[in-house]
């Protein structure tokens, strides 16, 4: 009875949630125009979704049924419900952007206080959505099924959602803003989010369908994930050996107990005298961090009779978090060196400024890479590793399950970004007074290193939970009596390694090309109109901003199929060509390519963007300077890396994974022919 425990703290997550949207939506709108804008904002996000979500549903069934026929009909009800929990996530994320945006904006004229903490509300929303409706979701299919390897299905519906709201996503808000800052800053001189702009409502609803949306469908396939990971560990002979059933159920109630304390976590984010925007966040972690210290200790007593190698374990997942947290503040923010010397290369044009952005990005993977290797390591050997490599196994795959237990306040975080982004452009399009717009862009100028925070946290977590489900399918190899070794000396296994290295790249290539097209045809659409519409920039005559809209959304669909066929069809292809040891090759693969280029893409593109905002303050000659032209440049090419590109990786990676393992018994099966 103890999967109840999970069951119930998933209710309960989302009732706060309930309650933390209700404390949103009571706050006022604002004037007429500020409602408006806001309305503009919220029909075009809706509109997107519901197209988004329409065309994937057809491209859904179709798997549905193949997973009926070819495996069984519970796969094919786990990926049904799996891509619909995941779809919903996304969509509580981007309503509450859409709500919670226009309320920020006119919070702002109370203080930089009040406005951040409605901002934190509106993005808590989604961060207690996606865990609760994650737990809910694994711990009913487990008392359904009792057996994790039937739940397979659920975690590939969630990734193959997640995969396609990224990458829709974010090829919609990256072509929007990309469009809307070449024509609009560099080439018109208008500021960001002047209403002026043809782009700039298209540009606010990408961060509503981008940055929430997609991001609310990612952490959530990502929580899944990795949990059912360490479900299907737990459930191996070896473990079962030592625990039991409770191997199997020690993820869920780690994650239940993270709820509890991630609620009481959320009460501690308020600012101090200083009034540093980013110490009342890491407040909530650190409070979140030290109670689940503590009451995991307790649930690792009861269910695996105080194994201390698991619980160290745990305690390394979480340290793991709070790791990539700083390390991806320290290369994001510019109150650190990387981001100062990219504004500073600025200077010197923007081919310099290109050059020290992809320096930093390339940088930036190696203090991760060192982190996740040393937790590997402790986490293997603690766990007792060096007698029995399946408990050293389950000890990762526990330190990743606790490291995303911490999901529900690192998304609260995370979805306060786009929520004070578009308050900055609500107020700015709105004509509200200078001391309002100095508090959203406070609050705006904090939100691009917190998004850029649960991106580096996402990847490093996909790395943790993508080496479980890579020994669950070695478990799967082994339990159907085929050899296991995958050995770097065998051609097929290193043929696979090299195709698995190359996907991500592939992948990631079409992303940035659909960008490209896509901000194309947003840029000659601005110019257009500015062109063809007289009175736009004295603001006599009113943009056609529905056009920018339903050129983005119209990309976005188009675009978005050739990167979700790369990721179902590489290893299908891969497993029923070359066989089970390639595909195992092409996993290991892809885990460790696909790691370090999403690092680079998000952490560069960060840096970029926040090297632009550094000088929009006033610095190195400020607005409308040489170094801002060529900082506006290089935020241009890392809007594509760190909101279209790079975080899509992380979706890309689990469903090579999970679509191994569902379809593994019939590769096998081909094997024999």
């Amino acid at each position: 009875m103890m999967v109840l425990f999970p069951l119930i703290a998933g209710i309960i997550a989302m009732i706060y949630a309930a309650y933390l949207a209700w404390s949103v939506l009571k706050e006022d709108e604002g004037n007429d125009k500020m409602k408006e804008i806001a309305r503009a904002i919220r029909e075009g996000a809706k509109a997107y979704l519901n197209r988004q979500y329409k065309t994937i549903f057809i491209f859904a069934v179709i798997i549905a049924i193949i997973l009926a026929m070819a495996i069984n009909w519970q796969s094919a009800l786990g990926f049904i419900v799996g891509a619909a929990l995941s779809a919903l996530a996304g969509y509580i994320g981007m309503n509450m952007t859409v709500q919670g945006n226009v309320r920020t904006a006119n919070k702002a004229k109370d203080g930089l206080a009040a406005a951040l903490s409605l901002a934190f509300k509106g993005g808590a929303v989604n961060g207690f959505s996606i865990v609760g409706l994650a737990i809910i979701g694994l711990s009913i299919f487990y008392i359904l099924f009792g057996d994790p390897t039937l739940m397979v299905g659920f975690g590939f519906g969630a990734c193959l959602i997640s995969l396609f709201a990224r990458v829709g996503g974010g090829i919609y808000t990256k072509a929007a803003d990309v469009g809307a800052d070449l024509v609009g800053k560099v080439e018109a001189g208008i500021p960001e989010d002047d209403p002026r702009n043809p782009a700039v409502i298209a540009d606010n609803v990408g961060d509503a369908v981008g940055d929430c949306a997609g991001m609310g469908a990612d952490l959530f396939e990502t929580y899944v994930v990795t949990a059912l990971a360490a479900m299907l560990l737990g459930a191996s002979p070896a473990i079962k050996a030592h625990f039991g059933t409770n191997g199997v159920i020690l993820p869920l109630i780690i994650g239940g107990i993270a709820i509890f304390a991630t609620i009481i976590g959320t009460l501690f984010v308020r600012l101090g005298k200083s009034e540093a925007i980013m110490n009342a966040m890491y407040k909530g972690v650190i409070v979140t961090t030290i109670i689940s210290i503590i009451a995991f200790y307790f649930a690792n007593f009861y269910l695996t009779n105080g194994h201390m190698g698991i619980y160290i374990s745990s305690i390394i997942g979480l340290l793991v978090m709070a790791a990539m947290v700083a390390i991806t503040e320290y290369f994001t923010s510019y109150r650190y060196n990387p981001v100062l010397l990219v504004a500073e290369a600025s200077k010197s044009g923007a081919g310099i400024n290109v050059i020290a952005g992809l320096g930093i990005g390339l940088k930036s993977t190696f203090p991760p890479a060192i982190v996740i290797v040393i937790a590997i390591i402790i986490s293997y050997f603690i766990s007792g590793g060096a007698t029995s490599s399946e408990m050293g196994v389950y000890g990762i795959s526990i330190a990743a399950a606790a490291m995303l237990s911490a999901t529900g306040i690192i998304v609260s975080i995370d979805s306060y970004g786009p929520i004070t982004d578009n308050a900055g452009g609500i107020a700015e399009m709105a004509g509200l007074p200078e001391d309002v717009r100095k508090v959203t862009d406070k609050l705006d100028a904090v939100g691009n290193t917190t998004k850029a925070v649960t991106k580096g946290y996402a990847i490093g977590s996909a790395a943790l939970a993508a080496l479980s489900l890579f020994a669950a399918y070695r478990d799967e190899i082994a339990i159907r009596g085929f050899p296991i070794a995958l050995a770097i000396d065998d051609p097929l296994v290193l043929v696979g390694l090299m195709l698995g290295a190359a996907v991500p790249f592939i992948f990631a290539s079409y992303l940035m090309m659909a960008v490209g097209k896509a901000a194309f045809q947003v840029v000659e659409e601005v110019r257009r109109q500015f062109r063809e519409i007289k009175g736009i920039l004295e603001g006599t005559a009113k943009p056609d901003y529905g056009r920018a809209v339903d050129i983005v959304t119209k990309a976005a669909l188009k675009e978005m199929m050739i990167p979700g066929i790369i990721a179902v069809g590489a290893p299908l292809l891969t497993g029923f060509l070359l066989g089970y040891k390639a595909l195992g090759g092409m996993l290991m693969g892809s885990i460790a390519s696909g790691l370090l280029l999403a690092l680079l893409m998000t952490t560069g593109g960060a840096a970029w963007d926040n090297a632009k905002k550094y000088i929009e303050l006033g610095n190195f000659g400020g607005k409308r300077s040489s170094a801002h032209v060529a900082a506006v440049v290089g935020d241009t090419v890392g809007d594509a890396f760190k909101d279209t590109a790079g975080p899509a990786i992380n979706p890309l990676i689990k469903v090579m994974n999970t679509i191994a393992i569902l379809f593994l018994p019939l590769i096998l099966l081909f094997a024999l022919f």
